[in-house]
């Protein structure tokens, strides 16, 4: 298999483990303090795996020039608002609508990559998104009426986490490109640089809206430090995965996390798997299946 695979393989089991580290501290943090949860203490792990990839792949580190400064700074900020907006949408009773309107976020990649980076997609590239995300919204088991998606904040929360994190995905592909290096390197160059300035920007927001919140995040620095490891393991899979590849093809076989959360739910709490699930779970193979063998 190709190595964007394996990477994108890598990155949506670790999302799929991370978001469950994330719901819990949504119960102690609130969340601006449970998104710089994901950076903060994914910091010193990026830095160790930037050191050694750098001396594994044996290249230079590469200059950070004005084209992917431009680009990661706005991915930055982007990936900030799309994760808050995700945490924000949890704390809804509606929160399976906002949740699975946020995993539009594989159709947003590709309409926003073909609109503003003229990333076009293959006849059945197209076919293979919207099958899995079909996919998604059946295996939720969520009913979309009209009260629970234009009336529930959470489904605007939802959608705009969807948007967010698909132009972060967009321009972390335009940034690790400028940097004209090593494809794994430029990654990890790009993952280091944007959890720095995601870190900085968090512990000063956190600090000037509630103090109290970064001792918080001390007391339950085990979850925290398991939400910190499961997030860069899984950025080291989408920076990877989206250096490689059109970013869209990446998200829609990172689909798959939906997928791994399922199986996983069911295999710890040993609950039956109902009709409508299968369907759903043949959708989001039967997307995987067209995306590797004919987009």
């Amino acid at each position: 298999m190709s190595t964007w695979i394996y990477f994108t393989l890598l990155a949506a089991t670790m999302q799929a483990i991370r978001t469950a580290g994330q719901k819990q501290l949504t119960a102690h943090l609130n969340s601006m303090a449970t998104t710089g949860v994901r950076y903060i203490f994914a910091l010193p792990f990026a830095w160790l795996y930037l050191w050694w990839i750098v001396d594994y792949r044996q290249v230079v580190i590469p200059t950070l020039n004005d084209q992917f400064l431009h680009y990661a700074l706005i991915a930055c900020v982007m990936q900030i608002i799309g994760t808050v907006c995700l945490v924000a949408a949890f704390k809804y009773r509606n929160f399976a609508v906002a949740t699975s309107l946020a995993k539009t976020e594989a159709i947003q990649v590709a309409i926003v990559g073909a609109i503003l980076f003229s990333q076009s997609l293959s006849f059945w590239g197209w076919i293979s998104v919207f099958i899995g995300v079909l996919g998604i919204i059946v295996v939720s088991k969520v009913k979309f009426t009209y009260q629970d998606v234009f009336q529930n904040p959470g489904a605007g929360f939802g959608l705009a986490a969807g948007l967010g994190l698909a132009i972060t995905t967009l321009l972390i592909r335009e940034s690790s490109l400028a940097l004209h290096s090593d494809l794994m390197v430029s990654a990890a160059v790009t993952l280091v640089f944007m959890i720095t300035v995601q870190s900085l920007l968090s512990i000063i927001y956190t600090s000037l809206q509630d103090k109290s919140q970064l001792k918080t995040m001390l007391v339950n620095w085990r979850l925290c430090l398991f939400v910190g490891v499961t997030s860069v393991l899984g950025s080291i899979g989408w920076f990877t995965g989206a250096s490689y590849q059109n970013a869209a093809y990446v998200k829609a076989l990172g689909q798959v996390e939906f997928f791994i959360t399922l199986i996983l739910t069911y295999r710890f709490f040993n609950e039956k798997i109902t009709v409508k699930e299968y369907l759903g779970m043949f959708l989001i193979v039967a997307s995987v299946l067209i995306l590797l063998l004919w987009a």
